[in-house]
């Protein structure tokens, strides 16, 4: 896998283009594109050392001695040199890659016959000199969404290819060795550009690893795919990303809509991601859909050197009324979103808002529940985010926290005693439990067995930036 395979990913176009803000923009720089073109014209150089050169044979007349037949056979390629290459980026278009003052190395078998019954052999060498190579790169989109890429427009031109004869009275041969010239040019010609293709559109198997849709879990998944049409400019490509958390299976929209932002003029990195705040409200949506942000507290959660255990003793300390009618019991808490999360960025900071029910109740002997009260819960929470491999993952930290009393069935009782005990319920045991979960990370959109380099995160206004250079291993 190489970096030009990441390349071909960002120019790749979809097949519909829709006029809707992206929630994932990511930019590969100048920087990026030099590294994809070394692994990439190294791959070039593999292809083209597997040139096949066919026996030719022919005639030609060679003052003084008139008609000369001559065969070349067992054509060898035994270097291939690519030192001079460029690859850029066209401003709205895609990307040229251009090889020059390359050079080849062949040897081979001659024979030839002339005067009729006079007959030679030997062997030969040719040195292939001002080989030029530009073609450029058209890439579509499958059924899938994923890119498929193609070469147009190539280009091969060898300026010379000359040949030195060894053996037999080879200071004759060399009188036309221009013909022989001119033969192994063309035959190289027509062989180059051919191997130039099948380098391009050997990419494609790789080109589908792509993770268009990327799983997170039994509940959710993540789609990568493009919006609208690459922004190329000279010196970075942007490719502009559904980054959308769906439920599995189905796919439905949430009630809002990515918001417009555009990355800075950062060009230190190979690459740059932003995600942007949409991203994580629409995870948020999907979570919450699932019917999964709620929780179940009981008393073996809460550690055992605590002083606070979740029983009718402990409450009852706050709501004498709890201790009264349900005496010696132990309790359950169940914590449920009221509505999804709300995440907004700001720079350096990351923040989430919550608003939640959390319904006590009283065990009894035989295992029923009695409800207790009902209690609302807004609370905010800072977000430490951070890259784990391909992953994006975080820690939350608790803010502030706000309650009132929905329902009693207790009889009344001001809220504010219980400030110190869900907050701390709140803190050592709702927030860990969630974080085991936030710490294992969401995909970040990526190619094959691609690695970040040195990845630096940094929370902007409505989105986070990742810059990181980026290595492909086999």
């Amino acid at each position: 896998m190489s970096a030009l395979s990441l390349l071909l990913v960002l120019l790749a176009v979809a097949s519909t283009t829709l006029s809707v803000n992206p929630g994932v923009t990511v930019r590969l720089t100048d920087k990026g594109l030099q590294y994809g073109k070394q692994l990439g014209i190294a791959a070039m150089q593999e292809k083209l050392k597997s040139i096949q050169i066919p026996d030719f044979s022919g005639s030609e007349r060679v003052s003084p001695i008139g008609k000369v037949q001559y065969s070349l056979t067992n054509i060898r390629l035994v270097n291939v040199g690519l030192p001079r290459s460029a690859v850029a980026l066209v401003p709205g278009t895609g990307v040229r890659l251009t090889i020059g003052d390359a050079f080849m190395n062949l040897n081979g078998n001659w024979r030839v016959k002339y005067l009729r019954i006079i007959k030679d052999s030997g062997s030969f060498d040719v040195n292939v000199n001002g080989l030029t190579i530009s073609t450029s790169v058209v890439v579509k989109s499958d059924a899938t969404g994923r890119p498929v890429v193609s070469s147009t427009n190539c280009v091969a031109n060898v300026a010379s290819a000359k040949v030195k004869f060894h053996g037999g009275a080879s200071w004759l041969y060399n009188l036309f060795s221009k013909f022989i010239n001119k033969a192994l040019r063309n035959a190289l010609q027509k062989q180059i550009c051919p191997l130039v293709d099948k380098t391009v559109t050997g990419l494609n198997p790789k080109l589908q690893t792509l993770n268009v849709l990327a799983k997170v879990d039994k509940y959710a998944e993540i789609e990568y795919s493009m919006v609208s049409s690459p922004v190329i400019s000279q010196s970075s490509l942007d490719l502009n990303l559904k980054g959308q958390f769906y439920n599995i299976g189905k796919h439905q929209e949430p009630p809002f809509t990515p918001v417009a932002f555009s990355l800075p003029p950062q060009n230190n990195n190979m690459l740059y991601m932003g995600l942007s705040a949409f991203t994580a409200n629409s995870a948020g949506f999907v979570y919450n859909k699932a019917g999964v942000l709620s929780l179940y507290i009981t008393d073996d959660m809460v550690p055992k050197g605590s002083p606070f255990r979740l029983n009718t003793k402990t409450f009852g300390v706050f709501i004498p009324q709890i201790a009264k009618q349900y005496p010696g019991l132990m309790m359950k808490l169940l914590l449920r979103a009221k509505n999804s999360p709300t995440i907004t960025f700001q720079p350096k900071n990351a923040t989430a808002v919550a608003t939640a029910t959390m319904a006590a109740y009283a065990i009894q002997p035989n295992g029923t529940l009695s409800p207790l009260f009902v209690l609302n819960l807004e609370s905010s929470v800072s977000a430490d985010v951070y890259v784990r491999g391909l992953n994006i993952a975080g820690r939350l930290t608790l803010n502030q926290m706000k309650l009132s009393v929905g329902t009693s069935y207790v009889g009344q009782f001001q809220v504010g005693v219980l400030d110190s005990v869900l907050r701390m319920v709140l803190k050592v045991i709702v927030i860990p439990i969630v974080n085991v979960q936030f710490d294992k990370g969401y995909p970040l959109p990526a190619l094959g067995k691609m690695n970040l380099v040195n990845p630096q995160l940094q929370i902007m206004k409505d989105y986070m930036l990742i810059g990181t250079d980026v290595n492909f291993t086999d």
